[in-house]
């Protein structure tokens, strides 16, 4: 697995590490909720075949471009910074509209979300995972 890879690879920053395993947590959760949306779907559950598709393909779609983020910040170019700091925002506006609605698990997986997108978020901004994530080129 290359982000993996370019993780041990070379020297990285606490901060950034983190961060990429931030990311990645997401990433997890946004697959484990396509499955699910997935297996809804097979089982009948799902009331629209279209809408299930679309967050299907939706959720694998941002998983997959945060991986690839990850893989561009760990490789020190800045490009990984805009996508990964774009779904920090959206997180934290599904996750206070997760909270706010007060119903069943949507709360406490808010909260957890909420966390985790303000965490991601702030160590994007620190000052050594900014140096690190500085390069321009397409070194890889």
């Amino acid at each position: 697995m290359p982000v993996l890879k370019a993780f041990f690879a070379r020297r990285v920053p606490v901060f950034l590490r983190a961060l990429v395993i931030g990311v990645l947590i997401e990433v997890i959760g946004l697959v484990a909720f396509a499955v699910v949306l997935l297996g809804e779907l097979l089982t009948g559950g799902s009331s629209s075949l279209g809408v299930s598709l679309f967050l299907v393909f939706f959720l694998l779609g941002v998983a997959w471009v945060l991986v690839v983020s990850c893989r561009a910040l760990l490789a020190g170019r800045r490009s990984g910074r805009g996508p990964v700091v774009t779904w920090q925002l959206f997180q934290i506006v599904g996750s206070v509209a997760a909270i706010g609605s007060g119903t069943g698990v949507s709360v406490p997986g808010g909260w957890v979300a909420l966390t985790i997108a303000v965490v991601v978020g702030g160590l994007l901004m620190t000052p050594t995972v900014v140096e690190a994530t500085s390069a321009t080129g397409s070194e890889d």
